[in-house]
């Protein structure tokens, strides 16, 4: 049965009242959270960015939800780093953390002043790093030169279970790629044609493990506010690659994205105020094959939010 989460956006919300609203969101019949490790939002609009290891922490302590955590290492952080941070949070919570390892976007990593890799070198060096963090969480003792160097690094509180190393993916090539390694996916909404054609692109090149699907909506009470909410929120939003990967500040990010009309917006966030409208359209997701689904109303409040689709979208699905 498909479980629903939060998704918990930490470029949008300040941390104390991103801690409440996962909070909020269990005692309304979520089931399960994630966020994205970002040190940059996308927008001066958006005007957030807090660290996610350690609202994670808070979060896991204070909730008994799952949680999962977006994350790029091999350039802002030492792979070794990560594995420690994933270890801590699987020995406090044991089952209850799960990580989506990444290449990457510039306007996170710029910040070490190294170059920015091209993709197939970000590809390469992620794959490295899943290795030695995969490596480290199993207890050995890890020494690697290549696209990333560790020399002797063991961790001394090793997770049981440890905790899963999910592979993300938004394009048939990397959802394909990802299957390699991951043990699941997860994915962000797209048309349903082509969200089917990535969940078979990971199974038909052996993927296993659960299938995590990121879904962005606005929800108001009128047709005008999701709209308005969505298009001020996540018009800088709506870039796929190359320029969501190599775009460094989020002055950049507002530059491009001022002409971006609603309609645009529509094509990346699931926009209506009509709450059976979202109900139906996250059961037709759910039909996809996927076992958890995060919502992440892309508004900075969310209570409205969670209290709606607690009470009259979350019953239905979880019936259904």
């Amino acid at each position: 049965m498909t479980r629903y989460g939060l998704h918990a956006s930490h470029e949008q919300i300040a941390p104390q009242q991103l801690l409440a609203d996962v909070q909020h969101a269990e005692r309304a019949g979520f089931e399960a959270a994630m966020c994205s490790d970002h040190f940059s939002p996308w927008s001066h609009r958006q005007g957030h960015s807090a660290f996610a290891w350690a609202w994670l922490g808070a979060a896991m302590a204070t909730t008994d939800l799952t949680f999962g955590a977006v994350n790029a290492p091999g350039q802002r952080y030492h792979p070794a780093v990560v594995a420690q941070a994933v270890a801590t949070l699987g020995s406090m919570f044991p089952g209850r953390f799960w990580v989506a390892l990444g290449s990457g976007e510039a306007s996170n990593e710029h910040i070490t002043g190294d170059g920015w890799p091209r993709k197939e070198v970000r590809t390469q060096r992620l794959e490295e790093c899943v290795g030695i963090i995969r490596r480290l969480l199993d207890g050995e003792e890890v020494s690697h030169d290549g696209l990333v160097t560790v020399d002797r690094a063991r961790l001394w509180e090793v997770p049981d279970p440890r905790p899963r190393l999910v592979g993300p993916a938004v394009s048939l090539d990397s959802a394909a790629r990802v299957a390699a390694w991951g043990e699941g996916m997860v994915t962000v909404n797209q048309p349903l044609d082509a969200l089917r054609e990535r969940v078979d692109a990971y199974r038909g090149a052996g993927g296993v493990g659960a299938l995590a699907l990121q879904v962005h909506l606005s929800w108001a009470p009128t047709e005008e506010e999701a709209e308005q909410v969505a298009h001020e929120q996540w018009r800088s939003n709506v870039f796929g690659e190359p320029i969501s990967w190599d775009l460094e500040t989020a002055e950049a990010f507002d530059a491009v994205s001022a002409d971006v009309s609603v309609e645009k917006v529509r094509t990346v966030v699931d926009v209506s105020s009509d709450l059976g409208w979202h109900r139906d359209r996250l059961a037709s997701y759910a039909e996809l094959g996927f076992d958890e689904i995060y919502l992440h109303h892309v508004g900075q409040s969310q209570e409205r939010f969670i209290d709606a689709f607690g009470e009259h979208v979350l019953p239905d699905l979880k019936e259904a």
